[in-house]
């Protein structure tokens, strides 16, 4: 009696399930993986700028507040972006000449605003307001990251629902003193407030962060 499946066939039926096990968990990784791969969220991502802007230098070596640059940050949804007119009030006394900031005396002369690449870019259906995040305490960095140490300013936070989500449930170890807000090297000490009496001074209520409509309106 004819056998019904040859010697090889265990082999090609063990390759087969193999081949489809393969395919499955490279789905699974097209679905799941590549969209939180840096490609794609552009954390680290360092965006080239029409002029090298170092906060490095002129926030953690000169000491300069974030306010000076990004004046509506704290009574608009955008935190502004300079004028040249601010970046002169320096440099026309200082590095006046400097090859670097050919690209800024030109703005000036020219009466033509900079026009700085975006590194942070939401949907068009979220909601943002700089300025009730500072109003609440939460700092600078916790978005940005290590601003104060960037040299080139890179995306440091993916921006994802989840993540704005986990900060939004738990909003209490994110949070700093009034006058911490704009520090980029603050660091909690034993004389913080703590995160509950944080809560109770801005009068947060995290039960109601977490409503659609507080980011999609």
């Amino acid at each position: 009696m004819a056998a019904i499946f040859g010697p090889r066939a265990n082999l090609v039926t063990n390759a087969t399930l193999l081949a489809l096990a393969a395919l499955a968990l490279f789905a699974a990784f097209l679905i799941w993986g590549v969209p939180l791969m840096h490609y794609n969220t552009q954390v680290s991502l360092t965006a080239l700028q029409p002029v090298q802007f170092s906060h490095q230098h002129h926030v953690s070596g000169l000491g300069i507040d974030c306010r000076y640059c990004h004046s509506s940050v704290e009574f608009t949804p955008s935190a502004g972006m300079p004028p040249t007119e601010t970046c002169m009030t320096c440099h026309s006394q200082i590095w006046t000449n400097a090859p670097m900031l050919a690209r800024v005396r030109q703005s000036l002369a020219e009466k033509k605003p900079l026009r700085w690449n975006r590194v942070y870019t939401l949907p068009d259906y979220v909601y943002f307001d700089h300025s009730i995040h500072v109003a609440k305490g939460v700092g600078c960095t916790e978005c940005h990251g290590p601003i104060g140490d960037m040299p080139l300013t890179r995306r440091a936070t993916d921006l994802t629902m989840r993540w704005c989500l986990d900060c939004h449930r738990n909003p209490a170890p994110r949070l700093r003193p009034p006058d911490k807000v704009f520090d980029p090297h603050w660091r909690r000490t034993a004389d913080t407030p703590s995160g509950a009496q944080l809560l109770a001074a801005y009068r947060i209520h995290p039960n109601t962060l977490s409503d659609c409509t507080v980011c999609h309106r």
